[in-house]
């Protein structure tokens, strides 16, 4: 750590890194002006396995979310996994990670932040053991969007529903999926319509299954593309959910890029076609709307 500094702890899964969680994230970052160093310490979103007895699927991979704090002005990131910290008391997790590992002198929670095994604590507790192992504790206020508190669980109702427009109000930018693209059959060029492909993460959240007006970023050139998100049904053979992005006036060779395809408007459900030139007719009406948009 630089001139051993302390560090503006925020703490929180941000999953999604919606704007309710970016207030609790600007006082870490406005804690620079103290001396403090900007820092969040989170969880891998696939280590969480359960909350509240229900499967997490997590909105973003660690490697975007990661890159959205930074966006954020977060200088140093800690991601642990959660089954490390499960059993860890209140106290504990006070006095051995963000007392004694990150030097804490500032830590920041949204007021319904807990931790301690069992969830046990909650930010009451927090403020006194910041008092006795000597770091400030700073309660950030919820924020609302027409009346109803923002929560990552209403941002993944929003996606499962097919209402990315909604979704990107709460998000504070659009949904965004982002990854390595990564071959395919290659179906699509047979189609004249060549496409890349992009997995979501074991656990991750996949919106509604269905074709989507995107765009995708390149070398830092954005362009208008059409994205099915799915199984693809036409095709036979069982497969994963994955991304698949048809870009609009480009050409080139995408293997092994890590690219951003931010999702805009939600065209319609997807199908199983009775030919594949029936999908080939569908994917240029697809394209079609995508540019009237």
């Amino acid at each position: 750590m630089t001139e051993n500094r302390k560090r503006a702890i925020a703490l929180g899964l941000f999953d999604g890194v919606h704007i309710g969680h970016r207030r609790v994230i600007q006082s870490a970052v406005s804690a620079a002006e103290k001396g403090f160093i900007p820092s969040v310490f989170t969880f891998g979103g696939g280590t969480l396995g359960e909350k509240r007895g229900a499967p997490v699927e997590y909105i973003y991979s660690d490697r975007y979310k990661e890159k959205l704090l930074e966006s954020l002005g977060i200088c140093e990131i800690f991601s642990e996994d959660f089954g490390n910290l499960r059993d860890m008391s209140g106290d504990e997790f006070a006095e051995k990670i963000l007392a004694d590992r990150l030097s804490a002198g500032y830590v920041v929670c949204g007021r319904d932040f807990r931790f301690g095994k069992g969830a046990s604590c909650g930010v009451n507790e927090l403020a006194e053991l910041g008092r006795r192992y000597s770091f400030e504790v700073c309660i950030s206020e919820d924020v609302s969007f027409e009346g109803e508190k923002i929560s990552s669980k209403s941002i993944r109702e929003l996606l499962k529903d097919g209402k990315p427009e909604r979704s990107s109000e709460l998000l504070g930018g659009d949904y965004t999926v982002f990854g390595e693209v990564v071959y395919g059959k290659q179906i699509g060029r047979t189609l004249d319509f060549p496409t890349i492909n992009q997995h979501f993460g074991e656990g991750q959240l996949v919106p509604r299954f269905g074709v989507y007006a995107t765009q995708t970023v390149i070398d830092g050139k954005a362009y208008y593309s059409v994205t099915n998100i799915g199984v693809k049904p036409t095709i036979e053979g069982g497969r994963a959910p994955l991304a698949e992005t048809h870009i609009l006036d480009y050409s080139g060779n995408l293997y092994g890029k890590t690219l951003a395809v931010a999702v805009k408007k939600f065209l319609r459900q997807e199908m199983k076609f009775n030919s594949l030139a029936e999908l080939k007719s569908a994917i240029s009406a697809d394209i079609e709307r995508c540019r009237n948009i």
